[in-house]
């Protein structure tokens, strides 16, 4: 495997591999070298999983306690709507909304 212009899905694989196990792209092209593609995209696809294990459990965790999800849902509601709130403001001032 080789990063190049004219393959963008290897170099593309080659990057994902390299983010989701710390590698570089060097130490990756260097062992698959000239190898097929198969075992490379597998491995591939098997880092990404690993690499999102736990975002994994924590959604299933979350999941199963619906009144915790919709408690986080309404913190994060807040927070988002404070972080808007004066931006909001100056977009309804300069278009000249009008607020009821």
């Amino acid at each position: 495997m080789r990063r190049s212009a004219d393959k963008p899905g290897v170099t593309n694989l080659i990057d994902i591999l390299a983010v989701a196990t710390g590698r570089t792209q060097a130490e990756i092209e260097a062992q698959y070298g000239d190898s097929g593609y198969g075992p490379f995209k597998t491995d591939v696809g098997e880092a990404v999983v690993e690499l999102l294990a736990p975002v994994q459990a924590r959604y299933a965790e979350l999941r199963a306690d619906e009144g915790e999800l919709r408690r986080l849902l309404a913190v994060g509601a807040e927070k988002a709507i404070a972080a808007s709130a004066p931006v909001l403001a100056r977009m309804y001032e300069r278009m000249g909304f009008v607020r009821l």
